[in-house]
């Protein structure tokens, strides 16, 4: 078998799952001849990474490079972690030098990019792969197959409410995300997960969203409300932390790429949540009509005591109800740095009362709940990273639930974000199909 030559865009945080997917789980099949990254210590980072595995040193390069490194290299896919504003740039950099791409959601921030991004895929005629690893749970794969089924009959309305809590939710407030320049805000770069999962959960597209929310818990200003007094500007710093405080020495990995890379260029991982510059919203909460004449209702808290979700979806012959408790509390004594997937907690750090687990019922019209038994799986995001990275690097089989995502997919998702920043602008509903995006004008009703 021929191994597929892959560059990896962006060395931060996210980067380890595809490195150590090319170079450990798929390494009969791919092969990392390449980081491009502006930064020399975290490229560095995964170059020694590689090289302690006992394969040959990826090649080093700056993205305005990547053209040349696509070309010298002989790339066949670029993944892409960088941040999200520059997703768009980068992919269609990519997709115009050759290459494929593999990108992390969300698909990129904004409609003029998004546009961009499909004008490049209709030209060049190449793939773009979105990584909704959401769509691999088993807990989601399971509602999907209940709908799909038909077993709750026509979908008429979704209830979906998303909470993140004070270590998980916490963490947007302190990095790039915080801007919503940056990250688009968490209706697009947290929110996009969301909105995909319900988007491939009904088999249908969004059409209109109206948006309310605000910056009404981090923030300098509401920390004043509140009274809490002077706060260091970063939370790695000696002597007494509080919870809401990240010190990047408590984490090795966080250390070496972050902590150590400040010299060239300044990036700051642990900035105070209560601090000035915050501009994206921490409570929102959206209506959504969609073009198969369902409604959703969707809510997102990112400072609740505890991580979960839980979603409704009302059909004409009953209701499904999935609930899921990924951590059921924060406790000050647990350490002060953010645990980055809150799936991979111990069960025994949670609160009695709300034990981690999951749970979906179905209820039919003149029937006792029953209550749909879902498959294990105890790896990341559900059991989601697994499943997901075979099919983004052995290649997707035959799959009933169409749990594979492209451009496409993305743009939807996406949409909803987008749609809900504008109508947070104005005050009012906005259309989809006003967006700008071709996609979208396309599939107008």
């Amino acid at each position: 078998m021929s191994h597929r030559r892959y560059a990896v865009v962006g060395a931060g945080h996210r980067a380890s799952m595809y490195v150590d997917a090319i170079t450990q789980t798929y390494a009969d099949r791919a092969v990392l001849v390449a980081i491009c990254e502006p930064n020399p210590t975290r490229a560095d980072y995964y170059v020694d990474v590689v090289t302690e595995r006992g394969l040959d040193a990826p090649t080093v390069w700056h993205p305005d490079a990547l053209e040349d490194m696509i070309r010298t290299e002989r790339i066949d896919r670029v993944v892409i972690c960088a941040r999200d504003d520059l997703h768009a740039p980068l992919i269609v950099r990519a997709l115009e030098a050759g290459a494929d791409v593999v990108v992390e959601k969300p698909l990129t921030i904004d409609a003029a990019s998004a546009a961009a991004i499909e004008e490049a895929v209709e030209r060049t005629g190449r793939e773009v792969v979105l990584t909704f690893n959401y769509r691999y749970s088993p807990r989601n794969s399971a509602l999907r197959q209940v709908i799909q089924d038909g077993l709750i009959g026509d979908v008429l309305s979704v209830d979906f409410s998303w909470v993140l809590d004070t270590k998980h939710g916490a963490d947007y407030f302190r990095r790039w995300h915080r801007e919503k320049k940056n990250s688009g805000g968490l209706l697009i770069h947290k929110a996009s997960h969301h909105f995909d999962l319900v988007n491939w959960w009904i088999r249908s597209t969004p059409r209109r969203v109206y948006a309310s929310g605000g910056l009404r818990f981090y923030g300098a200003d509401n920390a004043a409300a509140r009274g809490r007094g002077a706060r260091p500007e970063r939370g790695t710093h000696d002597g007494a932390h509080d919870p809401f405080e990240l010190d990047l020495r408590d984490d090795a990995r966080l250390t070496a790429l972050y902590l150590e890379a400040e010299k060239h260029d300044g990036y700051r991982r642990d900035r105070d949540v209560f601090g000035e510059g915050i501009t994206i919203e921490d409570n929102l909460a959206l209506i959504v009509d969609y073009a198969s004449g369902a409604t959703l209702s969707y809510s997102l808290n990112a400072h609740s005591p505890w991580e979960g979700y839980r979603v409704a979806v009302n059909g004409t012959l009953g209701r499904a109800e999935l609930e899921v408790v990924e951590r059921g509390a924060v406790l000050a004594d647990e350490g002060l740095h953010p645990v980055l997937d809150p799936s991979a907690v111990d069960a025994g750090s949670s609160g009695s009362l709300r034990p981690e687990g999951e749970r979906l019922l179905v209820q039919r019209h003149w029937e006792a709940a029953v209550e749909v038994p879902i498959e294990s799986a105890g790896d990341a995001h559900g059991g989601g990273d697994t499943r997901l990275l075979s099919d983004v690097f052995a290649g997707p089989g035959d799959d009933p639930l169409a749990r594979p995502a492209d451009w496409r997919d993305g743009v939807q998702s996406i949409a909803v974000g987008i749609a809900g920043n504008r109508s947070l602008a104005t005050g009012l509903p906005v259309e989809v199909a006003d967006l700008g995006i071709p996609l979208l004008e396309r599939a107008r009703v």
